[in-house]
């Protein structure tokens, strides 16, 4: 086989993003294609999910473009990466974007309704305290746990600060958790009620 490439150069480039696949590759493809195809046809969350998608499918080709770290030569994710994540601005931008998109009318009809933020900490604590049980260290179990508030902005943060090397998996988990709480909600609801 190297033959067939001493031979023939360009057919070692043409073929360079199939020869480094391995299965792990195909798994992140295919829950990429269920993104899009859960965005796409079940309108569930695609500002979300659509890009979530696309970003799996793109940055699990092997030795692709859109990922390349090469000086001089970056792919757009890794400049994406770099303009935004790294320097934690994108965080604070969906931040300011969510505050000023919240309606706090609910709210101040209902103050009782606080009771759901409690929800939400006391799923931040029971998710750290799983995760630190189950062998994960105090800093990655706080990371994970965090998605107990079904928050990505805070999710990229935290994991930012603690668990630079789980900030892909916990950024995908927590955007995939929240767009998929329509597809996640009614059986549960189903369940528990009448």
């Amino acid at each position: 086989m190297e033959a067939i490439f001493h031979q023939y150069p360009w057919l070692d480039e043409l073929l360079m993003g199939f020869i480094g696949l391995s299965w792990k590759h195909v798994v992140m493809w295919a829950i990429g294609a269920i993104l899009i195809y859960l965005a796409v046809k079940h309108d569930y969350e695609p500002a979300l999910l659509l890009p979530i998608g696309f970003g799996s499918i793109l940055a699990n080709i092997p030795h692709s473009s859109a990922v390349s770290n090469i000086p001089g030569e970056q792919g757009f994710l890794v400049v994406l990466y770099n303009a935004g994540i790294a320097n934690e601005l994108f965080p604070v931008l969906i931040f300011i974007a969510i505050g000023a998109m919240c309606d706090f009318t609910p709210l101040i009809r209902r103050p009782s309704v606080m009771l759901f933020a409690a929800a939400a900490q006391f799923g931040i604590f029971a998710t750290a305290i799983g995760a630190t049980l189950v062998g994960f260290s105090f800093e990655h179990a706080a990371s994970i746990g965090i998605i107990g508030a079904a928050d990505g902005p805070t999710t990229i943060y935290v994991a930012s600060r603690f668990a630079k090397d789980l900030l892909g998996p916990l950024s995908v988990a927590a955007y995939s958790y929240m767009s998929l709480v329509p597809v996640i909600q009614p059986p549960v609801i189903r369940a528990l009620t009448t």
